[in-house]
């Protein structure tokens, strides 16, 4: 009875953990690797085909995105999630290898003019139909037995519409062992979204550990619908556009909930028919399916609402499908809420958008969700004062806000509570998804609270009987001081990069103006350089 860590571990994203029990290899996720995490998604690193199952926490791609590469490479068996991750897997699985496809047609436009071999897509269309094929759902609270041996159950995790923890029972002759898989823990006081639901026993608990090393800025309690119209309000009063750079499931349809109300109740009195525009395909699909059957996943407040009609739909709303529909809202001068993808702003028609309105003062940039560092989006609440989109040098007088207190994750108190409802105690807890140093801290927390914890490394293999470590896998990759075989010039490049990074230390804690200036003169430097 083992469990090996194949993804998220001192990292973020990646999700994907292997138990075996009673000779079955169970998967728990089969996520993307975003970002620093990435080693190579290409790889798995397990052979697909002994495989026998999979359990998928929730929909979004860094727990779900290889999938259809398992089945590519020879995965048979079922793939079990709730029923609303079925659905949004339909659609998240789709629009990933259409992605996968389109970077893979670019790379090679790009490769045949430089002589180099083509790329295959990391996996195709077909694949992802392929791969949907395989889903089982059920509902919340039933208990499923997926292979001999094994049984699970999922628990709502509060995180995203039908995301879940997973209680899983292995038994193998006369011994039982309970795993608890947290998933992403969600935030509490969400809109639509029922608060995490706590789970009271486990032997052994993986625990999420994004936000281990943070608390939210909650300092009261916020009024999402009013804070929202006032900025709304005020910017199509000036005749400029709002533009919501959002994440497309979840995200999105949470922003549809807050406007629908700020209609109903009149409190954009600048504009109170304003337009509001969903710019993204996959955000109107995930919209459709969270306008259908949500029975088993609402919140109190969003059951009564639903009683008086649709949750995600109001008069003036527009969800836009093709390119041409995209383009066309950036020639109609009338002033409008935009709401398009991507949530960081690197990638998706949102840049379009921004070209278009960054350089006006009476437009407004509102950020709804965490904008990773080196992002466009970061650099934006950073006070940059230009960004250079397509070619093309943009100023950056709209104002930007960050709408603070819309996570979907739970802070270090919330994922302290989730740990804190076991009794008696784990005999292990690993601390996964989270950045290296973070993973780190966290599990540090829960030792000083009395826990058993540590946050295991990537291909980390434990023995659920024993409770022993079999192998200590590989630690966080650290980069050479220099790299072999570089040439003398090389090495003093990555010197004075490595002076730059203590030159920035030294500047925390500087003037918002000297510090943007600062970043503004990087930037520059490296668009020229960048080649």
């Amino acid at each position: 009875m083992k469990l090996t860590f194949f993804g998220a571990a001192h990292a973020v994203t990646g999700s994907c953990h292997c138990v075996e029990c009673s000779g079955k290899k169970i998967l728990v996720d089969c996520g993307l690797q975003q970002g620093r995490d990435e080693r190579d998604n290409q790889a798995l690193d397990f052979n697909a085909g002994y495989i026998d199952a999979v359990v998928v926490t929730h929909a979004h791609i860094d727990h779900s995105g290889r999938i259809p590469l398992l089945v590519k490479q020879g995965f048979e068996g079922n793939i079990y999630c709730t029923r609303l991750t079925g659905q949004l897997l339909s659609i998240m699985l789709r629009d990933s290898a259409h992605i996968q496809e389109s970077d893979a047609q670019w790379q090679n436009q790009k490769g045949r003019r430089a002589g180099e071999e083509p790329v295959e897509p990391l996996y195709t269309v077909a694949d992802a139909e392929a791969a949907i094929k395989h889903i089982v759902t059920c509902e919340y609270g039933t208990r499923l037995q997926v292979e001999d041996g094994v049984k699970i159950r999922f628990v709502d995790a509060g995180h995203l519409l039908g995301s879940a923890s997973v209680e899983m029972w292995l038994t193998e002759g006369d011994e039982t062992r309970k795993v608890v898989f947290s998933g992403d823990i969600g935030n509490r006081d969400q809109p639509i979204i029922r608060d995490p639901q706590y789970i009271k026993d486990a032997d052994y608990v993986l625990t999420e550990s994004t936000y281990g090393d943070r608390l939210h800025d909650m300092a009261q309690k916020p009024d999402y619908t009013a804070d929202l119209a006032a900025i709304i309000d005020e910017t199509l009063g000036k005749r400029g556009n709002v533009i919501i750079p959002s994440f497309a499931v979840g995200r999105t349809q949470e922003l549809l909930y807050f406007i629908r109300e700020m209609k109903e109740q009149g409190l954009v009195k600048s504009a109170p028919n304003f337009q509001v525009v969903v710019d993204s395909p996959l955000a109107g699909e995930a919209t459709r399916i969270f306008s259908g059957d949500l029975h088993g996943y609402l919140d109190e407040e969003a059951i009564l609402a639903l009683k008086g009609g649709a949750l995600f739909q109001f008069p003036g709303l527009t969800i836009t499908e093709s390119s041409a529909e995209s383009r066309a809202l950036n020639e109609d001068k009338t002033p409008r809420v935009i709401i398009s993808a991507s949530g960081m702003c690197d990638a998706g028609r949102i840049r379009h958008h921004l070209k278009h309105n960054l350089w006006r003062p009476e437009c407004a940039v509102v950020f709804v969700g965490y904008q990773a560092e080196g992002s466009l989006g970061r650099r934006l609440l950073n006070g940059v004062t230009s960004v250079k989109l397509f070619g093309e040098e943009i100023a950056v007088r709209a104002r930007i806000v960050n709408f603070h207190g819309l996570s979907s994750h739970a802070d270090r108190d919330g994922l302290l509570r989730w740990i804190e409802h076991f009794t008696p105690q784990p005999r292990q807890v690993f601390v996964v998804h989270g950045e290296a140093e973070v993973a780190d801290l966290y599990a540090a927390t829960l030792r000083q609270r009395g826990l058993e914890a540590h946050a295991p490394n990537y291909e980390e293999v434990y023995d659920l009987l024993s409770n022993q470590m079999l192998a200590p896998g590989l630690p966080p990759e650290k980069k050479p001081a220099t790299t072999p075989g570089a040439s003398p010039a090389y090495q003093r490049l990555e010197e004075v990069g490595r002076k730059l990074m203590e030159v920035i230390a030294h500047n925390k804690g500087g003037t918002n103006k000297d510090l943007s200036k600062f970043a503004d003169q990087l930037r520059a430097l490296i668009e020229k350089w960048d080649r």
